[in-house]
């Protein structure tokens, strides 16, 4: 085998998500929709995880586990999203309205450009699979079996949440009103909390190898967007557009992030 170095197989990364990205923009541009970027996002991980795990020259089995995992968690996530996606491909997502909006007449290429910054934090974030796939320790650590643990427990609550969410919409009755059952009882925003758990698993994971404190930076970012950029603040403002009563009721008594009992009034 070929003893790829990481900055070869992080340039091999990028320039496969970045085409990914460029076909996703051409449909978009068809369509009118830049949602369908979430939807790739999501499965440009599993493509990086399967580069590593072929050309990287790490040890088999931890090879093995790291691409399991990202590639589980990516194509649920991503096939989650283009469910829901899907079944409104010619409504844009009104924050992408409001993007292609602002930018008017140079939406488009700028929307190009955004497709392919999308490209390149797929890279960034998987710094702790570069991390991982680089090790060549014959011997699992503790680390790594915590890792694994707590990916699956994040993956699984994951996936248990969007369903929760997911069949409460469905309902017709609840048109209007807010999701107050299962873990959404005790979290606004379970969902977010266990994929931002997810990544801090990959971290841990990456521990077990040498520079793995470096991984600390995936979970930093995915937590700033997920508190301040595209992830609590615009679902909220959207809930508080479309449920205002409601969701003013549920913020006084739910907690924003980490699943907690109901606060008192």
């Amino acid at each position: 085998m070929d003893n790829y170095t990481v900055w070869q197989l992080a340039l091999y990364s990028f320039v496969g998500c970045s085409i990914i990205m460029g076909l996703v923009w051409v449909w978009s541009y068809r369509i009118k929709n830049a949602g369908v970027v979430d939807i790739f996002w999501s499965y440009n991980f599993p493509v990086i995880a399967i580069i590593l795990f072929l050309l990287a020259p790490g040890f088999e089995l931890r090879k093995q586990l790291i691409a399991g995992m990202v590639v589980l968690a990516g194509l649920r996530l991503g096939t989650h999203l283009a469910i829901r996606i899907t079944k409104h491909l010619r409504e844009e997502e009104p924050r992408y309205a409001h993007i292609r909006k602002e930018w008017g007449k140079n939406a488009e290429p700028k929307m190009f450009g955004f497709f392919q910054m999308q490209a390149a934090s797929n890279v960034l974030l998987a710094i702790p699979f570069f991390i991982i796939a680089m090790n060549t320790e014959p011997r699992l650590s503790v680390f790594e079996y915590i890792g694994v643990i707590l990916w699956a427990i994040s993956v699984i609550c994951e996936a248990v949440a969007d369903r929760q969410l997911a069949n409460f919409k469905k309902d017709a009755a609840n048109k209007g009103k807010v999701c107050d059952t299962g873990l959404w009882h005790y979290s606004r925003h379970p969902n977010y909390f266990f994929e931002w758990l997810m990544w801090v698993s990959y971290f841990v994971f990456a521990l077990g190898s040498p520079y793995g404190y470096l991984a600390i930076i995936s979970p930093a970012i995915i937590l700033y967007l997920l508190l301040k950029v595209t992830g609590i603040p615009t679902t909220e403002e959207q809930s508080l557009r479309s449920k205002p009563e409601a969701y003013k009721k549920y913020q006084a008594t739910t907690c924003v992030f980490v699943p907690w009992p109901k606060m008192k009034k």
